[in-house]
């Protein structure tokens, strides 16, 4: 049987404040949102015992803004107490200035940000600043000079084109080969929240196939099996390995949740589900002793809840 992994995993939103207004976005509210508190990300970490990964997902404050400091220092409070509570934080909150992205290294285990489409004229991106592509690229050439486990992808029926995708999966090859940085990339349609998505599931499956060809073999390609259930099997058969964050709740894709029974049609179909880090063990290395200790301790504890045919 073929493994295929997925990360037990919650998110934690320390704000659905955006200062962008993507075309395609239901999880934006207006800038001025409340912040979650501590006491409250408290209780979500309580409730979240038995997972292993904590995704920290926020709507993002303007670089110019004057909470900027203090958004990113809640950010990092969050991932602090995500690690005293036994968990490894993954953040994801937007592009980052290279001592923000530094801040957030010492306390996270991974870190990701969607590279979405290269492609500069998108109109859903025509009031989001941050999606600059250059902007986005830049953030994934930081992330590899710092050595810093990066997840990224590509967000597929926006407007691109098929042409669109190979110039953001070379790109990502390109920076992947240069710094070796990249754990997985993940191909992601967009599913409306509202109405009927423009996106097939041949397209999806001719995603897949087209970044397994570009991309080096040692980038796990990832999909997410609630915006890819009636596909899932072909996406497998194109190259995906990785499930993602299989969350309680997709904060950003509410309507779609994950299958329930993913293991059992796996298995049937000769797959097997195992339960991974939000960090990949080759890039352990790049972490600091303190971390090193948390995802050691996490490994023992994930090797405990696999089933024995999973160990072997």
């Amino acid at each position: 049987m073929l493994q295929i992994t997925y990360s037990p995993a919650t998110t934690i939103v320390p704000t659905y404040g955006c200062f962008n207004r993507c075309g395609y976005c239901s999880f934006r509210q207006e800038p001025n949102a409340p912040w979650r508190s501590l006491a409250a990300v408290g209780a979500d970490l309580a409730a979240a015992q038995g997972l292993v990964e904590i995704l920290i997902l926020s709507g993002e404050v303007a670089p110019q803004n004057l909470r900027r400091a203090a958004w990113l220092e809640h950010s990092v409070a969050i991932a602090t107490l995500a690690l005293k509570s036994g968990f490894l934080p993954h953040s994801n909150i937007g592009p980052l200035t290279r001592p923000e992205m530094q801040r957030l290294k010492a306390v996270n285990v991974s870190l990701g940000l969607m590279l979405e489409q290269l492609r500069p004229d998108l109109a859903v991106h025509r009031h989001a600043p941050s999606k600059e592509p250059a902007l986005r690229l830049a953030q994934l050439r930081q992330a590899g000079e710092l050595q810093i486990p990066f997840t990224t992808g590509m967000l597929i029926g926006i407007g691109e084109t098929r042409a669109d995708w190979e110039t953001t999966l070379v790109a990502i090859a390109n920076l992947h080969q240069t710094y070796g940085h990249i754990q997985e990339v993940i191909i992601q349609p967009f599913r409306p929240n509202q109405g009927v998505s423009t996106v097939s599931d041949a397209d999806v499956v001719a995603a897949l196939r087209l970044g397994r060809q570009i991309l080096p073999t040692d980038i796990t390609l990832q999909v997410p099996p609630n915006l890819t259930d009636h596909c899932l099997l072909a996406c497998l058969e194109a190259g995906a390995r990785d499930l993602g964050g299989l969350v309680p709740h997709d904060h950003v894709n509410p309507r779609y949740r994950h299958p329930q029974d993913l293991a059992i049609r796996l298995a049937a179909a000769g797959y097997y589900l195992v339960p991974r880090l939000p960090v990949y063990p080759q890039y352990e290395r790049w972490l600091s002793p303190e971390l090193q200790a948390h995802v050691q301790r996490a490994k023992a504890e994930l090797g405990a809840q696999q089933p024995p045919s999973q160990n072997q």
